[in-house]
């Protein structure tokens, strides 16, 4: 059991780390190359941050583990949201700009809806669902840079730019691109077949893993994103990188891992005489959190600490049913 742990643990590093070096080396090559610094901003670093839960998701799809694969993605999403952007609402809520978040959130409930009404209703995933995704993926992508081009202010609000004041060599950075993508898959790989190893010794679900172990691994890119905000006094900021986040963990995340190797939803936990917990839990989770966080901002232009503290009691009472339940 120890070895599996310390394999755990050893994959979260590696895909943490892994995906610092990949955008570090990614942005660098870039710049090199004069693109754009929203189309930057808009894609390399966006989609560099999502790859552990791509990966991950994407590996154990290959596997076979559903339960890992779909609970990776929601459980991002409720992480993302009920922990990370709790804590930034709570330590520091204030006025947010509504327009930088209007088209990540209106994206992101179009796809979570829709996922959830698959769910709901058909009880598994097509690989024709996962391409169309996939697609859904890259309009946003198109429509989020075409936006930022015609309203740049938007964008200096919505991303934070970290410079080390150091100029690497070419080499230096295709280095850090192919060693960050090599980490991440290796980390991938460690975090699925040990969290694997762990849920059976737990007598645990692959699903619950995936869901709340794995999810806040995959997370730790966007909490670290937060607490750089928080310490420079831009709590608010990291909020749109959040939705974007979440957005991509439908559509990236679950695109490709459906893609990849379609699934049925698990049903491994059940409550209330057999309903599979999921879906009276976990899916309506997921869509009240962004619901609590998300609206406010949309309508009154505005975060306010209960929020933050309302988000992290639902964090705290979902993992715990989690596991006792």
């Amino acid at each position: 059991m120890l070895v599996p742990v310390l394999l755990f643990l050893v994959g979260f590093g590696l895909l943490i780390k892994g995906g610092d070096w990949f955008v570090d080396g990614s942005v660098g090559i870039a710049r090199r190359f004069h693109l754009p610094e929203l189309l930057i901003g808009a894609t390399i670093v966006s989609i560099g941050t999502t790859l552990p839960e791509v990966m991950v998701s994407s590996q154990a799809a290959l596997q076979g583990n559903a339960g890992i694969s779909y609970g990776n993605a929601i459980g991002s999403i409720i992480c993302n949201t009920s922990l990370i952007a709790a804590i930034t609402i709570t330590v520091s809520p204030g006025k947010v700009n509504p327009k930088s978040f209007a088209l990540p959130t209106a994206f992101f409930f179009a796809a979570a809806l829709s996922y959830a009404a698959v769910a709901w209703t058909l009880g598994s995933f097509q690989r024709w669902m996962g391409l169309l995704y996939l697609a859904v993926f890259v309009v946003y992508m198109v429509v989020s840079t075409m936006q930022m081009k015609k309203h740049p202010e938007l964008a200096e609000e919505g991303a934070e730019e970290e410079s080390d004041g150091k100029e690497r060599s070419f080499a230096i950075e295709l280095l850090l691109l192919v060693v960050g993508a090599v980490a991440i898959a290796i980390g991938a790989r460690l975090l699925v077949d040990n969290g694997t190893l762990i849920a059976a010794a737990l007598g645990v679900p692959d699903s619950v893993i995936g869901l709340t172990m794995i999810a806040l691994g995959t997370s730790l890119p966007e909490l670290i994103t937060a607490i750089t905000s928080l310490v420079k006094g831009h709590g608010s900021l990291s909020l749109g990188n959040i939705i974007g986040a979440n957005l991509f963990n439908i559509v990236l995340v679950s695109g490709m891992a459906i893609s990849l190797s379609p699934f049925a939803i698990p049903a491994e936990k059940t409550v209330m005489g057999g309903i599979n917990s999921s879906l009276v839990i976990d899916l309506p989770i997921m869509l009240a959190v962004m619901a609590i966080m998300c609206l406010p901002a949309l309508f009154k232009g505005k975060l306010s600490r209960w929020q933050g503290i309302v988000l992290l009691c639902i964090y705290a009472g979902f993992t715990v049913y989690q596991f006792v339940v």
